[in-house]
């Protein structure tokens, strides 16, 4: 049997959040604008909410 949708919501959830944990952490590292405007994009298309700073 699969999982309840609750299941799959948590489960989504905590990708999202390690994702973005490892977005983070290479924004940081990031040496040029150009890095860090594509880190941005790519944060935003999986939390449209993200902060990076």
């Amino acid at each position: 049997m699969g999982r309840s949708e609750r299941q799959r919501e948590i489960a989504r959830r905590r990708k999202r959040k390690a994702g973005i944990t490892k977005i983070r952490a290479r924004y940081a590292d990031a040496r040029n604008d150009g890095e860090k405007a594509e880190l941005l994009a790519k944060a935003r298309r999986m939390s449209p909410f993200v902060s990076l700073d």
